[in-house]
Parts: C-alpha cells; structure tokens; sequence
C-alpha cells in the first residue's frame, strides 16, 4: 500500500515475508518542520514507553496471578495491550503528526480531546484500581502485605505508569501552548470540517502572522511552500 504522495508506507516496519504490509507512512525528518520535529519524535517516544509499560504491566499481572490474585487481572491486561497499544498511536499520535504536518486545527482538536481521554485513563490506571488488570499503586501496596516477589514484579509497572501520566500532561500543555501561539480555534475545525480537507490534511502556506506576544514573543519568517509555519517553541 502506498500513499497518495507515492510514498511506500514504512510504520509499523514489518518483515518482507509477511503478507501484512504497513498501515502508515510516517517521516518526521522529511515531513515535520525542522524546529518541531524534537516535539513529535518526543511525542512517539511518550508512544513506545506507554506501549512497553502495557507490556510490563502484562508480566507484573502474571506475578500478581501467581501470589493468588484473580486471573481475570492476567487476562484484563493482554485486552489493555491488544487494544490500547495500537489504538493510542492511531487515534493520539496519528493525529498530532497530522495536525503539525499540515497545521491542521481538526487534527489538533481531534488530538486534543482523544489525548485527554488518554491521560484520564492513565491516571486512573496509575492509581491501580484493584482488580482491574493494572498494576497501579494501590494494586502493588496491597500484594506488598501478602507477597513481597509478586510485588516486586508490579512495581516497574507503577513506577513507568507515573512517569507516562506526568509526560503525558507535559505534552498536552506544550501542545496546547503550540496551537493557542499559531492562532488555531475551533472555527478553523469545523471550517475543515465542512469543507473536507482535514481528510487529505493539505500542507499549508506560511500564514501565521501578528502572534500574540504575550503567549509566544514575535512571529518567525515563512517557512518555504512544503512545510506549515509555526511560532518558534523549543525545549518543555
């Protein structure tokens, strides 16, 4: 499968031998403008530790099944893995490298909203609601009473949950600081909204002029026709 550019799609790399190809073509080098591209290769990384705390999480529930808690735990958190995992770069990240690609209102709002879904559930599953195949804080302190190994296995899971939910909000502010900084509103969404073109996502013209100076400090010169402009907005 190929996209509408010609581009081969290359995520998720899979082997030849396979007869599943890649979903998506993803680029950041070539596709995202040069002063953001630290922004969403932090953004994907956010992606892959989340997936590997899931996975973690997976092992620290067998531990917990092992010291004689429920199996469904075990179970729940493979549905968290199988359903989580993919889902979060489709409908989290997917979006965000749109939205910056082509400075797309819809895809940032479309991100906004999903992502804060997001860090809703990653705060709950970082407190560990028991019985809930996740190994969150009050999950691990309650095995620590009874089963110190067991506990042992859960605690990497509440310690990478913690660091997941405190990035997660990082990157919603930053975002959230980007797009209020290019002028974005939710005019502009259901402008493209009504129109369509949020489907294709069209690289924008450099168009961002009289910024606000109190949100993100002067404007920068346009970026050339094949990449949006964006206020300059590096570091957290």
């Amino acid at each position: 499968m190929s996209t509408q550019e010609g581009q081969e799609n290359n995520f998720p790399p899979l082997p030849k031998f396979l007869r599943v190809r890649p979903c998506f073509y993803q680029n950041i080098q070539e596709e995202i403008p040069g002063q953001h591209q630290q922004l969403v290769q932090r953004i994907f990384r956010l992606w892959m530790i989340y997936s590997a705390t899931l996975c973690m999480n997976v092992i620290g529930c067998i531990a917990w099944w092992a010291a004689g808690g429920n199996g469904s735990n075990f179970g729940y958190s493979l549905l968290w893995l199988i359903l989580f995992s993919p889902c979060s770069y489709v409908c989290w990240f997917r979006p965000i490298y749109k939205a910056i690609r082509a400075d797309s209102s819809f895809n940032f709002m479309a991100f906004f909203f999903i992502f804060f879904l997001q860090l809703v559930l990653a705060i709950i599953q970082c407190i560990g609601v028991y019985n809930w195949g996740v190994c969150g804080w009050i999950a691990t302190v309650v095995i620590f009473k009874t089963n110190t190994v067991a506990a042992i296995f859960m605690l990497p899971t509440a310690l990478l949950l913690t660091l997941v939910t405190i990035l997660m909000l990082l990157v919603l502010v930053k975002v959230h600081r980007l797009y209020r900084g290019i002028g974005g509103s939710m005019g502009n969404a259901r402008e493209e909204w009504g129109t369509g073109t949020w489907k294709s996502a069209p690289v924008k013209r450099g168009e961002v002029s009289n910024i606000d100076p109190n949100t993100q400090g002067p404007s920068l010169p346009e970026y050339p026709a094949s990449v949006p402009s964006y206020v300059d907005n590096r570091g957290w």
